[in-house]
């Protein structure tokens, strides 16, 4: 049913040429699939989605409506689809709530008929009555035809049935498989969970790093567990409880140097990269891996990675397989088989893991086999073989059947993922660290990845998540990121979020969710167009809260919203009223006159820093060092726009400085115009002062770096995600400008 395009040009460009506009049909049928009729951007000027790209979203959600009768048709479909099912596929209902009102649809001819009902708990608990529809309240009605279907509002708590926190299934009975219908009840808290530490005026503080950026005597060339492990024991002796990490999501296992966290193959996944190879079980006893590892030519080329400045994915992903290969094939010549505790553990690891687990680890072998066979882009299943292209088709399952090692190898790498994030987590617990780990969940995945290939009727076939022009991004942006489509997360009873949010909770304290607002709405940039050619798209934001909410108590975890930018009020009001901290950076605040914020202001419901990975450091931004790279780069195309962005940024160091002046904080600075480490402490000591929860200090602006982590808009003309910190992990006990900013 998905838009086609036979002639080479984008379906968006095909409609445009056609000059097709919108019709009521069109506008219904758009409505219905959740695409917004206009918005406003940040200066309040209002855009109207067109009519061409309406119908290209549609076509994205595979919903052909390409012409009008099209539309019409399709809006037909849709509304007898929907009055049609029985049951909603899911229904999400908050534990204090009085009423559980289930909507029931069926023709009004069988209103008067009884109906067994059964609810299964999630514990196993199986209750069951009867209900007589024309007795409960009508919603709606709708006519299919000649037929009158009557929408009825079915009170599961007047039937005296209490419903605890949890999943749960309730089921109609009937006397034809075609009357039978199920649904997935969610009851959840109606706020996510804090921290004991957090609660009332609690506030802590804690260091924010990019894990691959840490530098060490003895890791291999990038930071890796056992970095992590060091840095945790060093925030528990300075004080802090927290620490801040990129996404540890599964990247492409061929294709280490697209090193982007954000744009990862699968989120139900690690990047073994991360992995500390002499602390896998296999290490004390595999004789070949440790002979390999302690060869001089083999210890050079760690030295050689540990040495460089920017981190060498590719020649560090080599490094790391060689072993990796040897420590498996140990591992299955030693227990593959024998039934003895080590193969029992990875056993139950494989069932654990089920069909997802499956489908990344047959991905990552599928990929590097067809590589080897020459094919270009074997990284993108979308180039695959067509007899590949189905996860679950026969040419898939002959592949996983004729090469069980390899894949057994790949799900061997996320088994000691998974083992060494479980250890780091245990040694927050001890070491007494209240929040931990705070871990980071990407908006959106690669459209070629694993996760994708494993389900790509929940995406998107022909629009990627971006950003509509704003005065930052005049063209706006695309992040080439595939969207999830609503309807399609809803018939899974919010299946998959569920799932991502439960892996990337399990060993964390606090979950940072990437662009909070994609709760809300996405905006969904049509494959062929401009960014200003997109539009918002609606998703079921009170039900993710309430899924959101029950997944973070269960897992204790601690939630912050990443909330920058143009947000919606419905999202500001849903973030407080389910506990989701804020991310209020010292750069963006400012007061309705563009004066400085004192920090008694600051919202306490948030996470306060100095900025974030995607914005220069303290340093880069004092001297303005980021205008320069992004002008080089041909980020700034008009004329005068450097001149312009460094006005800006002037205005902004001034506000700041206001700020700081103001609390008495630049006494003995002589310069403060100009960066110093003094400069600095003060920016920090005024972060402070805030009420916020949490206060989160980036390493790189502790060591004075200048160059960012990551320059948004960019691919290969920065090296985002390989820049190191410039000081070793082993030093920082001892560094004076650590010491000084753990006394702040």
């Amino acid at each position: 049913m998905s838009l086609s395009n036979h002639n080479g040009r984008s379906p968006f460009d095909t409609l445009r040429a056609n000059g097709v506009d919108a019709h009521t049909a069109l506008d219904r049928l758009a409505a219905l699939a959740g695409i917004l009729p206009e918005y406003f951007d940040v200066t309040g000027v209002r855009h109207v989605t067109s009519a061409v790209t309406k119908r290209t979203l549609l076509g994205a959600m595979g919903i052909e409506a390409t012409t009008d009768a099209q539309a019409s048709a399709a809006l037909a479909d849709y509304e007898r689809r929907a009055w049609t099912r029985r049951l909603a596929p899911v229904a999400v209902f908050t534990e204090d709530e009085p009423v559980l009102a289930i909507a029931v649809t069926l023709p009004a001819a069988l209103a008067a008929r009884e109906m067994g009902w059964t609810l299964t708990r999630e514990n196993g608990e199986v209750v069951r009555g009867t209900l007589v529809p024309e007795r409960s309240p009508v919603m709606a009605e709708h006519r299919i035809g000649e037929a009158r279907v009557v929408r009825y509002r079915f009170d599961l708590s007047a039937a005296g049935v209490a419903v605890q926190a949890g999943y749960h299934r309730f089921e109609l009975d009937g006397e034809t498989e075609a009357e039978r219908a199920a649904m997935t009840l969610i009851v959840a808290p109606r706020r996510c969970y804090r921290p004991p530490a957090l609660t009332g005026d609690g506030r802590v503080w804690g260091f924010a790093v990019q894990l691959p950026s840490l530098r060490s005597r003895r890791n291999w060339g990038s930071g890796d567990f056992r970095d992590l492990t060091t840095l945790i024991d060093f925030a528990a002796d300075a004080g802090a409880d927290a620490i801040g990490l990129n996404p540890l999501h599964a990247l492409k296992a061929i294709e280490p140097e697209r090193a982007s966290p954000y744009s990862p193959s699968s989120r139900l996944f690690g990047n073994p990269l991360y992995l500390d190879i002499e602390a896998i079980p296999e290490f004390a006893s595999c004789e070949p891996a440790r002979r390999a590892v302690a060869d001089p030519r083999f210890q050079a080329r760690l030295q050689a990675l540990r040495e460089s400045t920017l981190v060498d994915f590719v020649a560090l992903a080599a490094a790391k397989r060689e072993i990796l290969e040897l420590l498996y094939r140990s591992f299955r010549d030693r227990h593959r088989g024998t039934h003895d505790a080590r193969d029992a553990a990875f056993e139950a690891f494989l069932a654990t893991g089920g069909e997802a687990l499956r489908g990344h680890a047959l991905f990552d072998a599928l990929s590097e086999t067809l590589r080897a066979e020459g094919l270009p882009g074997a990284a993108d299943w979308r180039r695959w073989p067509e007899r590949f292209r189905d996860a679950h088709g026969e040419g898939a399952a002959r592949f996983a059947a004729e090469h069980v090692e390899r894949v057994e190898f790949y799900a061997y790498l996320q088994w000691q993922f998974e083992a060494q994030l479980d250890a780091a987590a245990s040694r927050v617990a001890r070491r007494g660290l209240s929040v931990g780990l705070l871990q980071d969940l990407a908006v959106g995945i690669d459209p070629g990845g694993s996760e994708r290939w494993s389900d790509p009727g929940l995406y998107a076939s022909a629009a990627a998540v971006g950003a509509p022009p704003d005065i930052y991004q005049p063209a706006g942006q695309n992040w080439g990121l595939p969207p999830l489509i609503p309807d399609r997360l809803r018939d899974a009873a919010y299946g998959p979020f569920i799932a991502t949010l439960r892996r990337n909770m399990r060993a964390a304290g606090a979950l940072r969710i990437d662009h909070v607002m994609g709760l809300l709405r996405l905006y969904w940039v049509p494959d062929g167009a401009g960014a200003e050619a997109g539009a918002y798209v609606l998703y079921p934001f009170d039900d993710l809260l309430g899924v959101l909410a029950l997944e973070s108590q269960r897992n204790q975890c601690l939630v912050v919203g990443e909330d920058l930018g143009t947000v919606p009020d419905e999202v500001v009001a849903g973030m407080r009223r389910s506990g989701i901290l804020s991310l209020r950076p010292i750069y963006f605040e400012s007061g309705p006159g563009g004066e400085s914020v004192p920090p008694d202001r600051y919202l306490h419901e948030a996470v306060v820093s100095v900025g974030t990975h995607d914005l220069p450091t303290l340093h880069g931004y004092w001297q303005g060092s980021d205008l320069d790279v992004r002008y080089a780069i041909g980020q700034f195309r008009e004329p005068g726009a450097l001149d312009a962005q460094r006005g800006m940024r002037q205005t902004d160091r001034t506000r700041i400085l206001g700020g700081l002046e103001h609390e008495g904080l630049l006494e003995g600075i002589e310069n403060p115009r100009t960066w110093s480490p003094a400069l600095a402490l003060a920016v920090h000591r005024f972060a402070a002062r805030t009420p916020s929860k949490l206060l989160l200090v980036a390493m790189e602006d502790v060591f004075g770096q200048v160059e960012q982590i990551n320059l948004p808009g960019t691919i290969d003309e920065h090296p985002n995600w390989r820049r190191k910190l410039e000081r070793e992990l082993e030093d920082w006990p001892r560094d004076p400008d650590v010491r000084a900013t753990i006394e702040v």
